[in-house]
């Protein structure tokens, strides 16, 4: 039994979403060029090329099995009782991050229409929005395998988890903010905000998780020395 209990109505905008992406699939593949500009570098400049029948697989791909992985993942996860309790904020999410997805699609196919689109820009702050979205709800995330912060420390303790995603969640609306700024910085600057931001959210987490463990543990180890 799948414990975030999928309906029509929060698995509307997936199926949505999956359906479009298929229809502009077919679309774009139709009056595409062969080669396609497919890879936009920091300065919204094109820098990759795509055959488009790879892109127009790809996409459509990607999303009907990110799909089914956010339907599975509730169901074979040993601590899925916890699913429940962010059950709102996981179809959320869900929904979200297919609907990014899709969003660069479209924007990728009618930039390869002659639209002059800053493929970049839509990118940046598509995902910077999202890195907040979860920087706002992630202190919801109960303890599990799949969704959230996971490490050695976290899954070791409730109250490990719990603190390190009301703290990662700051972290991730600071790392949200930056990738938005990085597009009215120069680029020297952008690029060193970028990375900092992405060693906050990894080194930043894991640094704290052990911390608060370890803080944890102390008067427990004092106890057993008295004793």
């Amino acid at each position: 039994m799948n414990p975030v209990k999928p309906s029509m109505k929060t698995e509307a905008i997936p199926l949505l979403v999956i359906a479009l992406t298929l229809f502009f699939s077919i679309y774009f593949y139709s009056i595409w060029p062969n080669v396609i500009a497919s890879h936009w570098n920091f300065k919204g400049e094109v820098d990759g090329y795509s055959n488009k029948g790879f892109i127009t697989i790809l996409f459509p791909l990607t999303t009907l099995l990110m799909y089914l992985l956010f339907l599975a993942l509730p169901i074979i996860d040993p601590k899925n009782r916890n699913y429940e309790s962010f059950s709102g904020f996981y179809h959320l999410f869900k929904a979200l991050i297919m609907t990014v997805l899709f969003v660069l699609f479209v924007a990728i196919g009618a930039y390869n229409l002659g639209y002059n689109l800053n493929i970049t820009l839509i990118a940046t702050v598509s995902t910077g929005l999202l890195m907040i979205f979860i920087g706002l709800f992630l202190k919801n995330v109960k303890p599990n395998w799949f969704v959230g912060i996971k490490n050695p420390w976290t899954l070791s303790s409730d109250a490990v988890w719990k603190k390190t995603h009301i703290m990662g969640g700051y972290f991730f609306i600071i790392f949200g903010i930056i990738i938005i700024a990085c597009n009215f910085l120069p680029e020297l600057l952008s690029m060193i905000l970028f990375i900092l931001g992405i060693l906050l959210i990894i080194i930043g987490t894991t640094v704290y998780s052990y911390v608060i463990y370890s803080n944890e543990k102390k008067p427990k180890a004092k106890k057993k020395r008295k004793n």
